[in-house]
């Protein structure tokens, strides 16, 4: 129940700072099925030099949360051709919007393409 509030806050507050009605927003999203998924991506220090990971990708639904747990720079996004690693805070959460999103509020919304790799470092 606590994500689901930190969702709800996080798109009422994107809505007030895009200019829309929150209000609308957390209407279309609350009766919204949740899912919850856990990946880990450990350091491979001794495989370095065969990472792998995901293709190129959006994420399909309306915000992703991801929560860092580890200093393993795993996260790229790009933007403007080009790929950007995304540096590790621990304990904060790493906020992708969704596909849903972008689709519901149009060219409002900029979904980011991003790829996650096991060990780049």
């Amino acid at each position: 129940m606590a994500l689901r509030e930190v969702a709800i806050f996080l798109l009422q507050t994107m809505a007030k700072n895009l200019g829309l009605d929150p209000n609308r927003l957390i209407s279309t999203f609350k009766d919204i099925a949740q899912q919850l998924r856990f990946n880990y991506y450990p350091p491979c220090p001794k495989a370095a030099d065969k990472v792998i990971g995901l293709s190129p990708h959006s994420d399909s639904d309306v915000l992703t949360l991801l929560l860092q747990v580890n200093d393993v720079h795993g996260l790229q996004v790009m933007n403007n051709g080009k790929w950007f690693t995304i540096e590790p805070l621990s304990g904060a959460f790493v906020v992708n919007v969704g596909d849903i999103l972008e689709v519901i509020e149009l060219s409002v919304t900029y979904v980011h393409v991003h790829t996650h790799l096991y060990d780049i470092y």
